[in-house]
């Protein structure tokens, strides 16, 4: 057997038993199977579910055993390799976390559950959940095991419980619980319809823990997303979940901005509450944000919340009176993705259907070049009529310099008014 394969783009040569036999590269976490036949543990596992092979890749012997042995002298001469060439480029791997296992996985969510023993305590629960929570934030496959023992049940029990009045086991179980998705209607529906729990939730939208904060209107994001209904207690709601927006902590400002828009936007789903947010001062709060920047997903999602709100004669109010939304909002068309465009137009359109100073203003912003280049790109089908809908109400507000009376907007590829 070689000792060693065609070199790399590195343009070193790479050991021929520091490499998987079945993908080829560097193995960064070496396991050995019954067989004794070693190999990188991602590509053993997908060899493994994907096709249901149940034979060793190398010797063809049936695998009896798929039990998976980390090969930790392989793994830790695979790091001296990579530490003795890193002149050349070659970057050590990181020594691997060990996947949790479900007998682990039973006995802390065990733990975690006992109210009654010897030596039960809300310290002794917490500390199983945070060992449960380590294990999630390691993988998705940790995650996949543990929600397989009915986790999220466990937790929802224990953070709504009357015996929970342990802030740290609180906080663990909540963080630990939103680590999953609550893709089940009726679990949603059980934290939704109660006003106590929704109260309770509430309350930690206040806590002096950032972390909790995040976490409950994290939770209240993901109740309303899965009940597809409403909650109680709608002012307080509103009221912690836009001062996460206002003042996001500096310890987790992207978390904190994320999930207070993701929130935001569930709540102002529901006609019923959207004079709430616009009350709560959700305009001023979007265009700040949208001002300063964010991601897209982050941009999209707001600007479909400013959007929502624009539809309320109060909401284009609001926005209306704010110097910055209508040129935010025709700086964002083109710029950012398909939906953001779309939301911009649309919330532009809203705002120019109320009052004529805003068609002033949005013609002054420069929104006419934007439209036309609207119209004339591959945006959505939604988006082009809404451009269309604008071009139409700004007509009275062109200058006579502007595009009204130019070749420019006659050869153009509008659609005739």
């Amino acid at each position: 057997m070689p000792r060693s394969l065609e070199p790399l783009d590195l343009g070193i040569q790479i050991p021929y038993h520091f490499r998987c036999p079945i993908s080829l590269e560097l193995m960064r976490d070496p396991v050995t199977v019954c067989t004794g036949q070693t190999y990188d543990r991602a590509s053993i596992e997908s060899w493994v579910t994907t096709g249901n092979n149940t034979t060793c890749p190398v010797t063809r012997a049936p695998l009896s055993d798929f039990t998976l042995i980390p090969n930790h002298t392989l793994r830790r001469l695979i790091q001296e390799w990579c530490v003795a060439n890193r002149s050349n480029g070659v970057e050590r791997i990181p020594t691997p976390k060990q996947p949790a296992d479900p007998t682990s996985v039973r006995a802390l969510l065990s733990q975690a559950s006992a109210t009654s023993g010897t030596h039960v305590s809300a310290r002794s629960r917490a500390a199983a959940i945070r060992r449960l929570r380590g294990f999630a934030r390691d993988s998705e496959k940790n995650r996949v095991l543990i929600a397989a023992h009915n986790a999220k049940e466990i937790l929802i029990r224990i953070l709504f419980s009357d015996d929970a009045d342990s802030p740290e086991l609180v906080s663990e179980s909540l963080a630990l619980l939103v680590m999953f998705p609550m893709t089940e209607h009726d679990q949603c529906v059980y934290i939704a319809s109660d006003p106590g729990r929704v109260e309770f939730l509430t309350r930690l939208l206040f806590d002096s823990s950032v972390e909790t904060r995040v976490n409950a209107a994290a939770l209240i994001e993901m109740v309303l997303t899965g009940s597809k209904g409403t909650v109680s207690n709608y002012e307080s709601v509103f009221e912690g979940v836009l001062d996460l927006l206002r003042n996001p902590a500096s310890s987790y400002p992207r978390r904190a901005l994320k999930i207070g828009i993701k929130a935001l936007f569930a709540l102002c789903l529901s006609k019923h509450t959207r004079h709430i947010a616009v009350s709560a001062g959700a305009p001023e709060i979007l265009i700040d944000r949208l001002a300063a920047g964010l991601d897209r997903c982050d941009t999209e999602r707001a600007l479909a919340t400013v959007e929502i709100l624009c539809r309320s004669p109060e909401g284009c109010a609001a926005f209306g009176e704010h110097a910055l939304t209508v040129p935010v909002l025709v700086k964002t068309i083109l710029r950012v993705s398909d939906r953001a465009t779309e939301y911009a137009a649309g919330a532009l359109l809203a705002l120019c259907t109320a009052e004529e100073r805003w068609r002033d203003e949005a013609a002054a912003a420069g929104v006419v070049v934007q439209l036309l280049l609207m119209v004339q790109s591959e945006c959505t089908e939604r988006a082009k009529k809404k451009a269309q809908k604008l071009l139409k109400l700004l007509r009275d507000s062109w200058p006579d310099y502007s595009f009204a009376n130019s070749d420019d907007f006659a050869c153009s590829e509008v659609v005739p008014f």
